[in-house]
């Protein structure tokens, strides 16, 4: 059965998995309608680079041959109604009935094969017999909707109803009308592959998707997008809380220079535990008993779970939990006294299974019934009896433990997902599909051959002059200073109720420090302990409690406070620890969690003071030469912007949005941020340009980007930048328009707005990570070397893009960096622009490795997810008036509440270091 057909009682089931995007029909919307006057499209490629030593490679794209460029694609819409013509709104039943149509009417189909989406679209190869054609079907094992008359239900009123229950499901008849929406030629597939894409290739390559989608669901497939997972206990890793990791598959079809290919990726979901719904209660809450349950939280977590119950082996979607135990929740039914009256009587749910039902109970009296039913006409089942259905997707936020679990769980050392891949393409057996052989699609079974460049690691420097190269991505700071040390001044130490020895750890902090050049000063003498009534108090009153002790004891505000937090990475305290010292006092600080204290923890947690207190750890080398002319030559600001959404059930949590920018020209590894909130789910950044009325009547500018550019003229000889380079972080292909005609304007109107006759020349380059594509070594088992750049064959037939692997894989499978060079009026050639993008990766004050994507997008990330706990704990019911930074209010949305505005003594800081 497909994983998102109705289930066996006729309860309409929640979608699984959101569609894909619907094929757009390109005889409906005319092509030239995307491309206005004036638009920006993303640049073409200007030709390969020739730097770095070459090296052979493989990636997961296997070969497809393309035999029908002549055909084409027809797309028809679906209407599927009940026999009385209400439309059939149940999600995944309409893949069982379009089978049966299939089934049935062949002939009168003109014996053509169709890949179904599984909602409102069809295409087949070729035309059908006619451009309307109405179907008629009849679904035997279809159940009637009303889930109150099941045999294991007490909501049975009387003999016949208990007759109709027991009989086998009821059949159903379903009309079905599929009509010709728009014709797609294949050879738009081909004109893709010679980098000519139109709207008809786009609709294309989406044709070929959904054919493997419906491969996918016919083997009974968990589908999630374009992944792809199956029933099967082997691919099953359990990472706690009664949530179970499914390694499955990704496919997508991709255009790419060596022609059209099939991208096969391992892919990992997250599903609740099937079983005993006791079982997933006792497993998600931790408890030993279900008298320990809480019921208000399990409540939350059933709920529109789908469940299997005994003895019927029907199925059911869960609606709540009855407010009475089972022995004490009544409900009235019919029953037929001696004289054959029917009589109403009142029973309770135990009663009504044990006595009348003759089915015993062993554990579920004490405990709420599940409620199968409707909330105003409830069917409630003993919880022993109930049974999760496997394959529902968990989609709550997993608990920093789970996540860990589960990344652990999931990699795969290259040699075993070679292998993974192989066995997956071999067991798809997607060449055996009717409609990819109508369409002329044939899928090879090596992978794919590349040519790769292993750029050299770009020269360093650190304390005292002292020049050095990196080796294998790496390097550390034995026997060497760092490049910029700060000294440590006027500092606290503040302890919130943790286990840790400060008599050794502060000493230990200055011994090190001192090794490094980082001369960290003896702080005050009082280490700032938390008062034990306090520890249980709401996190904003502990950091209150605590500042109040500050402030009696220090002679005036701290520079710097050590911060040292009892949990690891979820504390409470440190959203609202953030905001007091960020926004309300302007204070530097630094959070730890010391589980194991040596010199290399100090040594790392002292690289983030440093760089928060306006030091640097090391930069490259050619930041003090003219290496690179277009960036060390000319004033040159670099941009990383990035948003952050909130987790999933965080409904009230708006999305952050960051952009930090370079500063200290010809620096480019000293950055500051800007970061503002805005509309929840919004990905496009919406306050880089704000013009709002002024005191005096004119306008003036509050967006981010003039923060940004007044920022860099300050802190750079007052010169204005005549390059801007920008990278982007978190959007799809389908977005990149947005960014150059959304993004890219506001920053152009900005600079304008600040300065009418000023002309800097931009590059924007976007960075994904969220793809899946993988190199390999031929023949070797371990990942592909740092520096490993890859920019032919596999990237796109016209677009400039490339794959960039600038770190060490050392666990699992090196994921690269894809990035897509979408405008460029500086004129980089392409070796200069990609030697620019891999040494970026080198800049990352954090830590002593290349890091995977440039360090600009990383500070932004780490901003938005830093600013982001703060708006956690931020009271949301705020004056829609009052902000004028950041709020965002339109007619009948949610107000957004703004960000706290830093204060002015951090805000040019590295805080979120």
């Amino acid at each position: 059965m497909d994983s998102d057909e109705l289930n066996g009682d006729g309860v309409k089931q929640e979608a699984v998995l959101p569609p894909p995007p619907p094929v757009v029909p390109s005889s409906v919307v005319p092509e030239r309608e995307f491309v206005k006057k004036n638009t920006l499209l993303p640049m073409a490629r200007r030709g390969n680079g020739s730097r770095g030593q070459k090296t052979q490679l493989l990636t997961n794209h296997f070969g497809v041959k393309f035999n029908n460029s002549n055909g084409h694609f027809y797309h028809y819409s679906v209407a599927i109604t009940y026999e009385d013509g209400r439309p059939v709104e149940a999600k995944g039943i309409g893949r069982k009935i379009l089978e049966k149509v299939q089934e049935t009417y062949r002939i009168e189909l003109g014996s053509k094969c169709f890949a179904y989406d599984g909602e409102k679209t069809l295409f087949t190869v070729g035309a059908l017999p006619s451009n309307k054609l109405d179907f008629s079907v009849v679904l035997e094992d279809t159940p009637s909707s009303r889930n109150n008359t099941g045999n294991a239900s007490p909501s049975e009123t009387n003999d016949a109803d208990r007759k109709r229950s027991r009989r086998p499901n009821e059949s159903k008849k379903f009309m079905v009308e599929i009509s010709y929406a728009a014709k797609i030629p294949m050879q738009a597939i081909a004109g893709a592959l010679q980098g000519k894409e139109t709207v008809h290739s786009q609709d294309a390559i989406r044709v070929l998707d959904v054919i493997l989608r419906q491969c996918a669901a016919r083997q009974g497939c968990l589908l999630v997008r374009q992944s792809f997972f199956h029933n099967d206990a082997n691919n099953f890793v359990n990472i706690g809380g009664g949530v179970i990791g499914v390694r499955g598959f990704h496919s997508s079809f991709r255009t790419t220079q060596g022609g059209l290919s099939l991208n096969i990726d391992t892919s990992t979901t997250m599903i609740v535990q099937p079983g005993p719904v006791v079982d997933f209660l006792l497993t998600n809450q931790n408890v030993k008993d279900p008298y320990s349950v809480d019921w208000t939280k399990a409540k939350r977590a059933l709920k529109n779970l789908r469940v299997k119950v005994a003895p019927s082996n029907r199925e059911y979607k869960i609606s709540g939990l009855s407010e009475e135990r089972c022995k004490n929740q009544l409900f009235t039914r019919n029953f037929k006294n001696e004289n054959g009256e029917v009589e109403e009587i009142e029973t309770t749910v135990y009663k009504y299974f044990t006595e009348f039902r003759k089915i015993p109970l062993q554990y579920s009296g004490d405990l709420p019934c599940i409620n199968v039913g409707k909330p105003k006409r409830p069917t409630y089942i003993p919880i022993e009896h109930c049974v999760l259905v496997s394959l529902q997707r968990y989609t709550k936020s997993l608990t920093n433990l789970q996540r860990a679990s589960l990344v652990e769980k999931s990699r795969q050392k290259p040699p075993e997902r070679m292998a993974s891949l192989t066995n997956g393409l071999k067991n798809s057996n997607y060449n055996a599909d009717l409609v990819l052989q109508e369409s002329g699609v044939s899928i090879g079974s090596n992978f794919t051959q590349v040519e790769g460049r292993i750029l050299p690691a770009p020269k360093l420097k650190v304390g005292n002059g002292e020049d050095f190269f990196p080796r294998n991505g790496r390097w550390n700071f034995n026997n060497k200073k760092l490049v910029e040390p700060v000294t440590v001044t006027r500092w606290a130490v503040v302890n919130f109720s943790a286990r840790c020895d400060t008599n050794k750890l502060i000493p230990d902090l200055i011994r090190c420090g001192r090794m490094k050049g980082v001369n960290v000063e003896p702080p005050y003498e009082v280490v700032f302990q938390e008062e034990p009534r306090f520890k249980a108090a709401p996190p904003n009153i502990r950091v209150d409690k605590m500042f109040e002790q500050i402030q009696s004891k220090l002679p005036g505000k701290p520079k710097f406070l050590l911060c040292i937090l009892s949990e690891r990475k979820n504390s409470l305290v440190y959203g609202p620890w953030k905001k007091k010292n960020l926004s309300d006092l302007g204070i530097v600080t630094q959070c730890i969690a010391p589980m194991k204290v040596n010199d290399q923890y100090l040594t790392n947690v002292l690289l983030k003071i440093n760089a928060k207190l306006g030091g640097l750890n090391s930069l490259l080398a050619m930041e003090r030469s003219p290496a690179m002319p277009l960036v060390t030559q000319v004033p040159t600001i670099i941009v990383g912007m990035d948003v952050s959404h909130g987790s999933p059930g965080m409904s009230d949590i708006p999305s952050v949005a960051a952009v930090v920018s370079s500063r200290q020209w010809p620096l480019i590894s000293k950055y500051r941020a800007c970061v503002r909130t805005q509309s929840r789910k919004v990905e496009m950044i919406d306050n880089l340009f704000k013009p709002v009325p002024g005191k005096d009547g004119a306008d003036i500018d509050e967006g981010i980007f003039r923060e940004l550019l007044v920022d860099f003229y300050a802190s750079s000889g007052k010169r204005k930048p005549e390059h801007i380079i920008i990278f982007r972080d978190g959007v799809s292909e389908s977005q990149f328009n947005q960014v150059l005609n959304i993004e890219l304007d506001q920053i152009m109107q900005a600079c304008k707005f600040l300065e009418p006759n000023w002309n800097p020349k931009f590059t924007v380059i976007i960075a994904q990570k969220n793809h899946h594509t993988k190199f390999f070594q031929a023949g070797g088992p371990d990942n592909v070397l740092p520096g490993t750049i890859i920019d032919s064959k596999i990237c796109h037939p016209r677009n400039n893009d490339f794959y960039l692997c600038a770190h060490a894989g050392m666990i699992g499978t090196t994921r690269p960096t894809h990035y897509h060079v979408l405008f460029d009026q500086i004129g980089f050639s392409t070796d200069d622009l990609q030697e620019l993008v891999h040494s970026l990766s080198y800049v990352y004050q954090r830590s002593t490795t290349a890091i995977s994507v440039v360090a600009p997008i990383c500070y932004a990330h780490l901003a938005a997810a830093q600013m982001g706990t703060v708006m956690k704990f931020e009271d949301m019911s705020f004056s829609e008036t009052s902000s004028s930074h950041g709020g965002i209010t339109t007619p009948g949305a949610v107000p957004v509440p703004p960000m706290p505005k830093l204060n002015p003594e951090v805000a040019s800081s590295m805080f979120f270091c």
